[in-house]
Order: C-alpha cells, then sequence, then structure tokens
C-alpha cells in the first residue's frame, strides 16, 4: 500500500486529536462518574481504537516520543518523523479547543477551576508529588510504554496483529499507576494541547512532559535494542 505523507499527517492528526478530546474529556466531563479507573481506562481504549483505525496508514504514533524512538531506532524518515510531530501537536490544539468548547456548555465548569485534563507535578499535581517525582515517573513509564511499542511491532514477534491491543492495555496500566503522580503524559502532545489553554503552572511546568517522555523514548528505544535486532 502506498501511502502519501499527507495521508499519514492527516492519520496522525486524527489520531493525535481523538486521544486528547476522549482521554482528558474523560478526566474533565465524566471524571466525578468513572475516577481514575476510568480515566486510564479511556486513554488506553483510544490508544487501541486508533491503532487499529490508523495503524496501517500511519503507524498510529500519536506521540512525539514515540515518532522520536521510531527515528532513533530508524524505523522512520527525518522527514516523515518531523510532519507526524506537527501533526501530532496540531491534533491535540485542536482536540482541546473543542473539548474547552464543550466543557463550557455546563454552568459550573470554569478554566481555572476544572482545567482540561492538564499534566503538572507539585502542588497542582493530583495527589501533590513533587517535580522530580513526576519527571522520573514520566521518564519510567515512557520507556516501558516504548519497550512494548517497539517489541510488539517487531518483526521478530510473530503476533503482530495484537500490537494495538498490547499497546493499548500497557498506556491503561501506565495511567492507572501514574494518574495521580502526573496524571500521566509519556506523550508531548497531549501535554501540549490543553497546557497551552489552562496556562499557569500547567505551562511553566510543560517541559517536564516534553523533557520526560523524550528521554523515556529515547530509553526505551535503547533498551528494546539490547534484545531485539529487528
Amino acid at each position: 500500500m502506498n501511502v502519501s505523507l499527507s495521508q499519514k499527517f492527516i492519520a496522525e492528526f486524527l489520531g493525535t486529536f481523538v486521544l486528547v478530546l476522549m482521554g482528558c474529556g474523560s478526566a474533565v466531563i465524566a471524571g466525578s462518574h468513572v475516577g481514575f479507573l476510568g480515566i486510564a481506562f479511556a486513554f488506553g481504549l483510544s490508544v487501541l481504537s486508533m491503532a487499529y483505525a490508523i495503524g496501517h496508514i500511519s503507524g498510529c504514533h500519536i506521540n512525539p516520543a514515540i515518532t522520536i524512538s521510531m527515528l532513533a531506532s530508524g524505523k522512520i524518515s527525518g522527514k516523515d518523523a518531523g510532519a507526524y510531530i506537527v501533526a501530532q501537536i496540531a491534533g491535540a490544539i485542536v482536540a482541546a479547543a473543542v473539548l474547552y468548547f464543550i466543557a463550557q456548555g455546563k454552568a459550573e465548569y470554569a478554566l481555572a477551576a476544572n482545567g482540561l485534563g492538564q499534566n503538572n507535578v507539585g502542588p497542582d499535581s493530583p495527589d501533590k508529588y513533587s517535580l522530580m517525582s513526576g519527571l522520573v515517573a514520566e521518564i519510567i513509564f515512557t520507556a516501558i510504554f516504548l519497550v512494548v511499542i517497539h517489541g510488539t511491532t517487531s518483526k521478530n514477534n510473530g503476533n503482530g496483529g495484537y500490537a494495538g491491543l498490547a499497546i493499548g492495555l500497557s498506556l491503561t496500566l501506565i495511567h492507572i499507576v501514574g494518574i495521580p503522580i502526573t496524571g500521566v503524559s509519556v506523550n508531548p502532545a497531549r501535554s501540549i494541547g490543553p497546557a497551552l489553554f489552562v496556562g499557569g503552572t500547567a505551562l511553566t511546568n510543560l517541559w517536564v512532559f516534553i523533557v520526560g517522555p523524550i528521554v523515556g523514548g529515547l530509553l526505551g528505544g535503547a533498551i528494546w535494542k539490547l534484545y531485539d535486532r529487528a
């Protein structure tokens, strides 16, 4: 199948849009009904669903940390990587805007009080975890995530058809553990979208959710290369 770069761009935009709208939307709109566990599944199911919807077009990265890890591992060209990252960030920003518009339909909603599912550390993290705890968590959780992604999509893995399921469930697992710490990013685009609208410490601490996942993604790719030479 010959897929153009513009088709890949649209797929990555759409996939990231769905991830941020549904994942962050579960926190903003349904959080009081489904709790942390429901939010964790919303993020995991978003990735699982989009993996099978757009995976054959772009690989369903929908995450700059994944794209950068794939670039470092030689699985994607620099040209494609640049387009993917732009599409992912754009998709996240548009999703945050749509979520903000929908959330305002409830009279009690206030951006400052309710946010947009943004990530944070310190006093504004869900359970008040420190910046250092948040940074380390983002690095380690993203590394684990990328080991799963590289492993399940490897040419040496005979069960590649189930990659989307494994990847979606691993993201769910990461959210179950990590939501109290930072709200879980492991994805710079997912953090950039909401932070641009919320501002304040979400924007000040945004670097944690850019640097942490990128470092973690590179670490995960390096760990994978230790045992799989595909």
